[in-house]
Order: C-alpha cells, then sequence, then structure tokens
C-alpha cells in the first residue's frame, strides 16, 4: 500500500465531506440559531461513541465562547442524567444514524420535558429527525475507513457544523477577547488580558520608598533589606521624585568616594518611567522592554509609589 497516496486519499474525502456542507446552510440553520439565542436555559449536547466525544468538544467550545453548555451521554441520560435537562433548555443531538435504542428511549422523554431539539445528523429521515425542531444534515457519501465502519468522515463533518454554530453564535453575541479572557483565566491569553500590575507589584517592605533626604548609605541597606533591586525616592508630600537602582550605584560609585554619605536626591534617576496602578501587566511589560530597566514603580493618580514591578514578577505570572 502506498501510504503517502492514501493519507492524501482520507485529507480528500474528509474535505469533500465539509465542502459538501455548505450548500446545507440555509433557513434551518438560521432557525437552530435563533432557538439558541433566544432560549433561558443552556444548551445540551448529547451524543455516544465517536460522536459523543465530537459533542463533548462542541460543549467545550459553546462554554467557553458565552454560550452556557453542559454535555450529556446520550446512554447515561436515560439512567438518571435527563435530571439535569429543564423546559427552558435546548438540546442539540448528534448522531449519525439517529436511530439507535437509546435514541428512540431519550427523544420522547426530552418532548415530554418541553425542551427543544435540534439535530446534527446524517439521516434526515431517522426517528432523531422526526422528534425535532430543527434539523441539520451532515451526512457525507462515504465514511474514509476503507470498511465503512469507523466514523471518520462523518465525524468531520459533524465537527465542522458545530464550529459553525459556535462562531456564529459568538459573534451574535458580540463576544470579544476580554470576554474570552474571562473564560480563560490560566491561558495566556486570559492572563495577558486579565493580570494587572497590583496583581503581582511588590508592596510593603518588599517596595523600599525613601525620602529624598536620606543618605545613600541607609538606602542601600533598605534596598537589601527589601530584596529588591532599587529604591523610589519621594518628596516631603510622599510624591515620587526618583529611583535609585543598581545602575546608579555602580555608575557612581568609583567617581565619588563619599558616595555612601550623600544625599539620595543628588545621586538618583530624576524622574523615571512608571507604571499606573491598574494598568495591564502586560503593557507594563511593554514599557519594561521599551525602556530597557528590570524594575519600575507602580504609582496611584497622585504620582505617589504604592508598589514596585520587577521583570522577575513578570517572568512568574508567565509573561514572559
Amino acid at each position: 500500500m502506498n501510504v503517502i497516496k492514501r493519507a492524501r486519499q482520507v485529507l480528500d474525502i474528509e474535505a469533500d465531506a465539509i465542502k459538501a456542507l455548505r450548500p446545507r446552510i440555509s433557513g434551518n440553520f438560521k432557525k437552530a440559531l435563533d432557538i439558541i439565542t433566544k432560549t433561558k436555559g443552556r444548551v445540551v449536547v448529547s451524543g455516544m461513541g465517536k460522536t459523543g466525544i465530537i459533542a463533548q468538544k462542541f460543549s467545550a467550545t459553546l462554554a467557553s465562547t458565552g454560550t452556557p453548555s453542559l454535555f450529556l451521554h446520550t446512554a447515561e441520560a436515560i439512567h438518571g442524567d435527563l435530571g439535569k435537562v429543564t423546559q427552558e433548555d435546548v438540546v442539540i443531538v448528534l448522531s449519525n444514524s439517529g436511530s439507535t435504542e437509546e435514541m428512540k428511549k431519550l427523544l420522547p422523554i426530552l418532548k415530554k420535558i418541553g425542551s427543544k431539539i435540534i439535530a446534527l445528523t446524517g439521516n434526515p429521515g431517522s426517528v432523531l429527525a422526526k422528534y425535532s425542531d430543527v434539523v441539520l444534515d451532515v451526512s457525507v457519501k462515504k465514511e474514509a475507513c476503507p470498511l465503512g465502519l469507523a466514523p471518520t468522515a462523518s465525524t468531520t463533518a459533524a465537527l465542522a457544523m458545530s464550529d459553525a454554530i459556535s462562531v456564529c453564535l459568538l459573534e451574535l453575541k458580540n463576544f470579544q477577547e476580554k470576554d474570552f479572557a474571562l473564560y480563560h483565566p490560566g491561558g495566556s491569553l486570559g492572563r495577558r488580558l486579565l493580570l494587572k500590575v497590583d496583581d503581582i507589584m511588590r508592596r510593603g517592605q518588599a517596595n523600599p520608598i525613601v525620602n529624598e533626604d536620606r543618605r545613600v548609605s541607609d538606602v542601600l541597606l533598605k534596598i537589601t533589606q527589601s530584596r529588591a533591586g532599587s529604591a523610589s525616592v519621594v518628596d516631603k508630600n510622599g510624591k515620587l521624585i526618583g529611583i535609585f537602582t543598581d545602575g546608579d550605584l555602580r555608575r557612581h560609585l568609583d567617581s565619588d568616594g563619599n558616595l555612601p554619605k550623600r544625599k539620595i536626591k543628588e545621586v538618583m534617576t530624576k524622574d523615571p518611567a512608571v507604571v499606573k496602578k491598574g494598568m495591564l501587566a502586560v503593557e507594563a511589560l511593554r514599557i519594561l522592554r521599551e525602556k530597557k530597566i528590570d524594575e519600575v514603580p507602580v504609582v496611584d493618580d497622585f504620582m505617589r509609589p504604592v508598589g514596585l514591578l520587577d521583570v522577575q514578577d513578570l517572568l512568574k505570572a508567565g509573561l514572559v
């Protein structure tokens, strides 16, 4: 067997199965979307076997893009899990044949509950189709499996149709990146769009703040005790006027033998870069990179230092 040739045939068969769905996106598809958008309950997605795996993915995609959803295993449904379904819910059932014994038991009960039923089936004349409010035809000419037994092209078609539904719902709901991040706080996008400098900045003792008249020796001791790389320098009103860093220390150490006794305001970096409290951490990272610095004070609206942000904090947060 030429495996390269056979693999390409499989992809062609599955691609053709998806292309065949295109002309079927019509009135019934829009009706299904209308039912889903108007429901006061959840979207319950049901299936079993290989199709059940597609149903699980469908439900997960809906839930993560603004449509409350849960997966209901078709076989488990008729053994008690139907208690999860209410009259307010929409039930989307995925089944290639649409006429399994489980279907014949499940569908009358769903009708009795009063849920709307949407079918994704390869058999528009099936029991499932007859019980459904809307039928979406996902039938395929043939499976990629040479025996015609293992679900291949049929599950691909069901997956593609479910993605089409999910994406259309996402856009109808005007679902944005910030909404996606809210449901994915553990992911990189969630961190980038939700994490603020307030969440990771150093506070209290870890944020050394010194008066402008303090001696350099005292400031160095405070920086060491704080295990920081800099100290924020404030005037008598507590307003940030400068920063003293390891770089400032190195620049003055060789040329000024009296450095430890100097006032910090004489050797500090004036008008340093700052980030505002409430700023997204990813924006603070951009500032650090542009200024080529490792630490930056976090200030409030009155330019009072309330925290210190180190590039290491951003590393630990997974933003770098």
